[in-house]
């Protein structure tokens, strides 16, 4: 773990966040005085009641009946937050009254069709989406979903249904139908919002037999909403009765008026990656998303009023729910559909020049691999607006933490942060009171009661650990939809450490920086003679080699004690995987790691597998080469690039 410093805020820029401001609050409400962002932390996970508290006095929450609790407190998973309190996300969102006229939402495509929608725009569009979905029968815990590229009809429609309580679900059109189906089936939609196709990397996808098939596969489908976004006009014939979206808006909707809803009341259903098996349906409450959201949007993003928040996502993966919060804190969200890298590695660093993004959201693979192509924006483009960086969806090495200083911008906030799915937020990221130290995360977030735990689960620093959380959060799912018993959500995360969740993150906790450092997920850990290697490790060291443009690798446990630990490379263009290479490679993780670190062998692939939303495919390669049943071991249609796999299937044959 390195502990060299790269960035530190001013002393304006940390007396300037909301962070200061809270601390201040605490200490002339409360009488409580932090000297160091650890003390604070410490502190929020010490008394995890008295500061889930402080949230929700400090944001103000609007809640239509008072809370009879704070917390109920029993084993994790069974605990409930704020018993009693009535609120409704949507509400919060609203609430900027004085933003009436200022941006509320930018949008932009491939195609280069640009929108702004005031908050008044929003609000219009908003309350003919609520008033349309009420006068077809759509009531409070009714589930809506969606099948939409990353737009502004996908959040209209969601703040709309959020409105009315209902329940919202989204995938996006890039996903297979039999993934969307496996997925939206389990919650018995009443509507179902579709795109009849979009745009990639300059090409057109034409979705609507696609979303035939789902509308024909959702029986309890009562009305279909179709965006003509590919053809600008559809004339899709769908199976179930289906409206023009346009036509929605066109028509005047009531006073746009707030549902409320108990604190515990499903916001949306999230889903787990699903490549191996049926996707888990993850449900989250209004209210514990509410104050997680208020929480890190403030405190770990540092997002103001008028601030403009990018995020590059779809709406498959949860960022894309994450992104809607920085409405929250009155700031205007940026939305981008297409390609990052079309019609080349410079475009969102361009629209972030033409847009004034302060906030810039992407993934770690997307800085690692304009790191490789030595991408250079600070030399193109006006940055000066750019206050953060944030990265997620991997773990970020050392040498992309240097690029992003060295190539982007001196003076940015790199928040590099990590969390999931399972609690729509991070669990570790940003803190504007300390210094940004190259493949550090900064910090746990404030109420995470997040530790590295050793084979005795016992907390250790400076030592590879596994990431467990021993106090509830109020975003925590509220359970799995059909999972009785909360059987599946229990052994997801509270099986190997009864009562404490285990994230399946091989985690490193800095006892001199309180950094983080994440070195991939636990069941793809290479353990290779007793000695746990995190993949992100070999990662790091490979990306230095100039000719490799991608890799992966497994470590498989054969019979009689064996392992077999190959590596897979995907070559640049005009590289070839020659000798040398090898042992370049070889040579670098031997002198960098250990003699445990070199693979057996060096195989070289057309592609490495990633999911749709990002993230590399160890577990269901390393079940693939163990010969197990590969629909058993991968969900194709979960698969950013599912030809990719086809490789490992027959590599399987040999081993």
């Amino acid at each position: 773990m390195s502990n060299k410093k790269i960035w530190e805020g001013s002393v304006s820029f940390k007396e300037n966040s909301h962070l200061f401001k809270y601390k201040t609050w605490l200490a002339n409400n409360h009488d409580l005085h932090f000297n160091t962002y650890e003390d604070l932390w410490q502190w929020s996970v010490n008394h995890i009641q008295e500061f889930w508290k402080s949230i929700w006095d400090y944001f103000k929450v609007i809640s239509h009946k008072p809370y009879s609790s704070i917390l109920t407190k029993g084993t994790m998973p069974n605990v409930t937050w704020f018993s009693g309190a009535q609120v409704n996300y949507a509400e919060h969102v609203f609430r900027h009254t004085h933003l009436n006229d200022e941006t509320a939402i930018i949008f932009n495509n491939e195609q280069g069709d640009y929108l702004e929608l005031s908050w008044n725009d929003l609000r219009t569009k908003v309350a003919s989406m609520a008033t349309y979905l009420k006068s077809i029968g759509v009531t409070k815990g009714d589930c809506v979903v969606a099948f939409l590229p990353n737009v502004p009809e996908a959040t209209i429609s969601f703040l709309a249904v959020n409105s009315i309580g209902a329940i919202w679900s989204s995938t996006s059109p890039d996903f297979g139908s039999e993934s969307v189906i496996d997925r939206f089936v389990q919650i018995k939609p009443k509507v179902f919002i579709t795109v009849d196709g979009y745009y990639y990397n300059g090409k057109p996808y034409d979705k609507t037999t696609v979303a035939k098939d789902i509308a024909k596969a959702l029986p309890t489908l009562e009305q279909v909403i179709v965006l003509p976004y590919l053809n600008k006009v559809s004339t899709a014939n769908f199976p179930k009765a289906f409206i023009n979206i346009n036509d929605i808006f066109k028509t005047q909707g009531d006073t746009l008026v707030f549902e409320p809803v108990d604190f515990n009341h499903p916001i949306w259903v999230l889903y787990s990656s699903g490549t191996t098996g049926l996707p888990k349906a993850i449900v989250h409450s209004h209210g514990g998303i509410l104050l997680e959201h208020l929480k890190y949007m403030a405190f770990h993003n540092d997002v103001h009023e008028g601030e403009r928040y990018f995020w590059f996502t779809t709406t498959g993966w949860m960022m894309w729910n994450f992104l809607q919060s920085p409405l929250l804190m009155g700031a205007t969200i940026v939305l981008y559909d297409g390609s990052p890298t079309y019609p080349d590695f410079y475009k969102l660093w361009e629209f972030s020049e033409e847009t004034n993004i302060n906030h810039f959201g992407t993934s770690a693979p997307f800085l690692v691999a304009s790191m490789k192509r030595n991408i250079l924006p600070k030399n193109q483009y006006n940055l000066t607006r750019l206050r953060s960086i944030s990265s997620t969806g991997a773990p970020l090495p050392y040498e992309a933490f240097e690029y992003v200083y060295d190539s982007i911008k001196q003076d940015v906030w790199l928040c590099s942060m990590a969390g999931g799915t399972d609690v729509c937020t991070a669990f570790v990221g940003g803190t504007p009171f300390n210094a940004v130290h190259a493949s550090e995360i900064q910090c746990r977030a404030l109420g995470v009661s997040l530790y590295a735990y050793d084979d005795n689960g016992q907390p250790v620093e400076d030592d590879l650990g596994e990431m467990v959380i021993d106090q509830p959060m109020p975003s925590m799912p509220i359970y799995f939809w059909n999972d009785t018993n909360n059987e599946r959500y229990k052994s997801s995360y509270f099986e190997h450490f009864p009562g404490k969740w285990r994230h399946g993150d091989f985690i490193k906790i800095s006892s001199q920086t309180h950094g983080i450092v994440i070195y991939g997920r636990s069941d793809a850990t290479l353990n290779r003679h007793g000695i746990r290697i995190g993949t992100s490790e070999i990662y790091r060291s490979i990306n230095k080699i100039e000719a490799i443009e991608d890799s992966l690798i497994v470590n498989l446990e054969l019979e009689g004690g064996n392992h077999f630990m190959p590596l897979f490379v995907k070559m640049k263009p005009s590289y070839a995987l020659t000798d040398d290479v090898k042992t370049q490679i070889n040579s670098q993780l031997k002198k960098e790691y250990s003699p445990r670190h070199v693979p057996d062998t060096i195989i070289e692939v057309l592609d490495i597998p990633y999911t749709i939303s990002g993230k590399k495919m160890e577990a269901p390669v390393k079940k693939i080469l163990l010969q197990m049943p590969v629909e058993k071991s991968i969900n194709i249609d979960s698969m950013k690039n599912p030809e990719s796999i086809n490789f490992f299937i027959e590599f399987a044959k040999t081993i």
